[in-house]
């Protein structure tokens, strides 16, 4: 029997509660539902818990809420392996396979982290050197730039791991070409042509991360790429990745990739959370680490952002992670001075 959910839980540690071990559900409250599907929405996991709570005695509109989770979420992985087919299509002149990146890596090889996931953009890897190639042909085939805006272009030529952003003007689907998997402006360097060295081919032109490159690689986009929105649900695809495949070697690829203290930091959480199975050294929370919990968990019944302070600091660090500070304050005033200028709308 699962453990009862008891009413000092906060909706999202009832979530997490819930997709740790499943028969928590029967203890669960009309209220407490509402929030906890509520604060699943919010974290883009409501398909992942539709999963876990498959087959269980659930009451009637719960179990309706979750069978269209469960629907969409079908839905979202046809769409997103259809997309990765247009686009391996679209590459195949490149002569190598296309290196899909998260949510479409994880349904496109099979993994348990791609149960439910919801799904956005199609993310994608290449060397740098193909990337003229690469966006002359995706525009042939109907992609088109998302930021036509002279500087937002050149801000992500000069600065950024990815070419501007692209969307399909028929299918209206979102496509990212990183080439790699940081900006450059960042601390951590990791090595790119090993990330595509180490990829795992597939079928149809396309090939995935290694094991251990997943891995690392949602950790720094955790840890290492962002304010931690959204934060949840790349802990559960760390904790589903290393529960299928193990974290053996993690550490030495991590140090690999200069990104060892955002592995480290990301099992010691997973760990804490959903209970990860990893090595002892990877098990105590650091004084930091409660506060990288805090901003993780600042989710309120209903699905809005709790602990303004603790948000606002982690935003201020997403932008003084990327570049240096000289550089920030230059593109933020940039960036200000534009939104100023811009008509009003209305």
């Amino acid at each position: 029997m699962g453990r009862p959910v008891t009413p000092a839980l906060t909706p999202a540690k009832r979530l997490i509660a819930l997709l740790r071990e499943p028969g928590c559900a029967r203890h669960l409250t009309a209220g407490d539902w509402t929030a906890v599907l509520t604060v699943a929405r919010a974290e883009l996991l409501i398909g992942t818990l539709a999963y876990r709570l498959d087959g269980l005695d659930l009451p009637p509109r719960v179990a309706l809420c979750l069978a269209d989770a469960k629907a969409a979420a079908e839905e979202g992985r046809r769409a997103a392996l259809w997309e990765a087919n247009r686009v391996a299509h679209a590459l195949a002149p490149l002569g190598r396979p296309v290196i899909l990146l998260k949510g479409t890596a994880f349904v496109a090889a099979g993994l348990a982290a791609g149960c439910g996931r919801s799904i956005g953009d199609c993310d994608i890897l290449l060397p740098q050197a193909d990337l003229d190639r690469a966006e002359t042909w995706l525009i042939e085939a109907g992609w088109e730039w998302v930021k036509p805006d002279p500087y937002d272009d050149l801000y992500y030529r000069r600065w950024m791991h990815e070419l501007p952003p692209l969307i399909h003007r028929d299918r209206d689907r979102m496509l990212d070409v990183h080439h790699t998997i940081l900006p450059p402006t960042a601390r951590p360097k990791p090595d790119a042509a090993g990330l595509i060295a180490g990829a795992v081919p597939l079928t149809k032109g396309l090939a995935v991360l290694s094991h251990l490159d997943m891995i690392v690689h949602a950790a720094a986009h955790l840890f290492a790429d962002g304010d931690l929105t959204g934060g949840l649900r790349n802990l559960w695809d760390i904790h589903a990745l290393v529960g299928e495949g193990g974290c053996g070697g993690l550490a030495e690829r991590a140090r690999h990739h200069g990104l060892d203290r955002a592995v480290a930091r990301a099992m010691r959480l997973s760990h804490a959370l959903f209970g990860t199975p990893v090595p002892p050294q990877w098990q105590a929370l650091t004084l930091a680490d409660r506060l990288y919990r805090r901003r993780i968990l600042a989710r309120d019944g209903w699905g809005r952002g709790r602990h303004p302070l603790t948000r606002l600091a982690f935003y201020l660090r997403s932008h003084l992670i990327r570049m240096p500070l000289p550089l920030l304050l230059r593109h933020l005033w940039i960036k200000g001075r534009k939104a100023r200028a811009a008509p009003a709308s209305g």
